[in-house]
């Protein structure tokens, strides 16, 4: 019997009691869910293995984040996250470049599979605005492509309101060098979590993605 069930429910109640008495009180709860999820992470890396080699040295405790938030800085002072989440890249979790994310949580607007760059470095920025500009043939062979049309459509992320210093204002890319990230989004229920194979399912999707995330990185690494 899947445990995702028993996942959202302590996800979705620590969104209702998110502070550090609760978190303690309910912590072997958490320790066991978290086991579970590596678990499943493990088992995605090595469906992903298939295809990109390049993941065999990653692990599950290499690709997870914390559950604790970073507060230092946000005038939102609760403690902890309402999702699991974790990156997964040949570069590592804390790397510059492209990778893929996975993320499962009360909201579900955020619950889903990514990939691509997010908020990159503006030196990395304006790399990446070049290298598709001059390869804009095989980048648009990628973007279009049916299948991650489908799967995968729009851009997530920032985007400036005009075109930035440097380029023409009426340039042919403008909808490409206006974009502040370079990220696709699938949104994933809760019932795609709960078929015990989602991973195999996850790892399928996350395929049609690489070639995205390929283009990024040798464009990052030239």
């Amino acid at each position: 019997m899947s445990y995702i069930p028993e996942l959202y429910d302590f996800l979705g109640q620590l969104a209702l009691n998110n502070n550090r008495p609760w978190f303690a009180a309910h912590r072997a709860e958490y320790d066991r869910l978290r086991e579970l999820w590596l678990a499943d992470l493990d088992r995605l890396i090595a469906e992903m293995c298939r295809w990109c080699p390049q993941l065999a040295h990653q692990t599950a405790r290499s690709a997870v984040y914390r559950i604790y938030r970073d507060t230092r800085f946000s005038p939102d002072k609760t403690p902890f996250k309402t999702y699991f989440s974790a990156a997964i890249s040949p570069y590592g979790r804390k790397s510059d470049h492209a990778g893929f994310y996975i993320q499962i949580g009360v909201d579900q607007r955020q619950s889903g599979l990514y990939g691509g760059l997010w908020c990159p470095q503006a030196p990395v920025l304006a790399k990446l605005r070049h290298a598709i500009v001059d390869n804009i043939e095989e980048f648009t062979a990628i973007t279009d492509a049916p299948e991650l049309e489908r799967e995968f459509p729009g851009w997530l992320g920032d985007k400036l309101k005009t075109i930035p210093k440097g380029w023409e204002k009426d340039h042919p890319q403008a909808e490409f060098l206006r974009l502040k990230e370079y990220g696709r989004f699938h949104p994933c229920t809760p019932e795609f979590f709960a078929d015990p194979d989602w991973y195999i399912h996850a790892s399928e999707l996350f395929r049609i993605l690489a070639p995205l995330v390929d283009f990024l990185n040798y464009s990052i690494d030239e």
